[in-house]
């Protein structure tokens, strides 16, 4: 964090850096899914075109590393400012302004969206435990269960940086100070 004076509360700023803190050492473990998406891709081409011998499983493991890799990583991409948002006119906007908009969508949009995507593949996740899914993309047919899993988990992991990012939003709308700028960052 950037710009931080001794004006803010210590309790919030506490908060904050625990929660900004744990985005990022769970963002960092995340990452480390792209080696084996590399691997298994690397695998699977040579497998295919240099010994004529494609596998059964690896359509499977790369859509579900790839696609947890997406999931897990919003949290991350959402501390560190990498979301979409329209530059042209948020530039122009004063920092009281951005924090308003900011904690209206927060309020509004963000969170009651995530609860109920959380409580929706929350099911999703628990029913393809119950019955043991299994996917029928590939003759593999592995199990569904972990990778439905991700979608809840993402929610959670999303909803705890939600929470530092409203506190920021707050303190923005309030003050006109940033307690953090996010510079325009692609992950």
């Amino acid at each position: 964090m950037a710009e931080m004076t001794g004006r803010q509360p210590p309790a919030l700023l506490a908060m904050i850096r625990i929660i900004d803190g744990f985005t990022d050492r769970t963002g960092t473990i995340i990452s480390w899914l792209s080696v084996p998406l590399v691997l298994a891709v690397a695998y699977e081409v040579t497998a295919r075109y240099l010994f004529n011998a494609p596998t059964i499983w690896a359509y499977d493991a790369t859509y579900m590393l790839y696609g947890s890799l997406f999931m897990l990583g919003a949290a991350y991409a959402l501390h560190k400012g990498a979301h979409i948002r329209t530059d042209f006119f948020w530039e122009k906007f004063s920092i009281r302004r951005k924090g308003w908009i900011d904690t209206i969508s927060y309020i509004v949009f963000f969170f009651p969206s995530l609860i109920m995507l959380l409580l929706i593949s929350w099911n999703e996740f628990h029913y393809a435990w119950e019955i043991n899914e299994t996917s029928d993309q590939t003759p593999w047919r592995p199990v569904l269960w972990p990778f439905k899993f991700v979608v809840p988990l993402a929610c959670l992991l999303l909803l705890i940086q939600g929470v530092s990012e409203l506190i920021k939003s707050i303190y923005m709308a309030r003050t006109g100070v940033e307690l953090e700028h996010k510079e325009k960052v692609e992950i």
